[in-house]
């Protein structure tokens, strides 16, 4: 596996955890939204990852090795609604709430969209810092054929 892998595999790592990370702030600018039905209500939405193990794989069973391995990446196969229920909260004086005095809001958890941000954000920047070692790998690599 070539350095440039592991910054192709990286790259597809950043670009998962970007879209993760903005996800998780959609879900956190409309945690305190409020609507006077459930089917206008928002619902949190998280991403959903799988990984890039075909080109890997096509070697057949058994015979997947660094050598002939172009790499795993991630890939974002696209974002879902959550399905927990949403909050009906009472308030029948709310100038949204229905007929029967019920307002409706998000089924978003702050502390565990907090937890999820604060992951993807390091997850982030571990690859950051996977991608700028290659590169110095890269650029150490070029300069061992240079003479003093």
């Amino acid at each position: 596996m070539s350095l440039y892998t592991v910054m192709d595999i990286a790259g597809s790592a950043m670009s998962a955890q970007n879209v993760r990370l903005n996800t998780t702030a959609s879900n956190l600018a409309n945690a305190n939204s409020v609507s006077s039905s459930s089917g206008e209500t928002y619902r949190a939405r998280h991403p959903i990852f799988a990984p890039q193990l075909d080109a890997a794989l096509q070697s057949g069973p058994g015979k997947l090795s660094m050598r002939n391995s172009n790499g795993v990446g991630v890939e974002v196969l696209g974002i879902v609604e959550s399905d927990k229920p949403l909050v009906m909260e009472y308030s029948p004086n709310h100038p949204m709430a229905d007929d029967n005095g019920y307002i409706y809001k998000p089924n978003v958890n702050v502390m565990e969209e907090m937890a999820n941000m604060m992951s993807a954000s390091r997850s982030y920047q571990t690859n950051v810092q996977l991608a700028d070692t290659s590169k110095q790998l890269l650029s150490r690599t070029l300069r061992m054929g240079q003479q003093s």
